[in-house]
């Protein structure tokens, strides 16, 4: 969490104190499924740069939860999320360039935000950029390269041709 204020819809200033409370509330009701709620509380410490909001305020706008969907502010936050290094957002970012969703389809920059996420050791990415790699989309086609990826994801007898 930054210590800076944030800046509220009313423009007054949030001290820390009220920011680890606002980002509770916020992740509490993000997990209660109420996300109009948890976009009130999370919203103005996303604007302010803090990542796990942008993360999961990405994710609201993304699929239209608690608020109407918005595909190019969904872009905008998980990529904010992601530059921060904030692995789940590095590999939404992926995921969403993969299947064009949100954003242009690019495979290339997949694989870059697959990448940077799985050098966290987020075994998801792993396993996507090692299939990316086996099928040859985004990268050359190494098989080598996917066998490693595999096995780092955990999966020491995955047959790869």
């Amino acid at each position: 969490m930054s210590e800076q204020p944030v800046n509220t819809d009313n423009n007054e200033a949030m001290d820390v104190s009220d920011m680890d409370a606002s980002f509770s509330s916020g992740i509490a009701a993000f997990e209660a499924k109420n996300f109009k709620q948890s976009l009130q509380f999370l919203r103005p410490l996303a604007d302010n740069g803090d990542a796990e909001s942008q993360h999961r305020c990405a994710i609201m706008y993304q699929n239209g939860l608690g608020v109407v969907a918005n595909e190019a502010r969904a872009v905008e936050l998980m990529q904010a999320a992601a530059e921060q290094g904030h692995a789940v957002a590095q590999h939404g970012l992926g995921f969403m360039y993969m299947e064009g969703e949100c954003i242009e389809k690019n495979a290339e920059l997949a694989v870059k935000w697959f990448t940077k996420a799985g050098e966290q050791g987020l075994v998801g990415s792993l396993t996507t950029l090692a299939m990316m790699y086996q099928e040859g989309n985004g990268v050359k086609k190494n098989i080598k390269e996917a066998k490693r990826l595999y096995k780092l994801a955990g999966f020491d007898d995955m047959v790869v041709e």
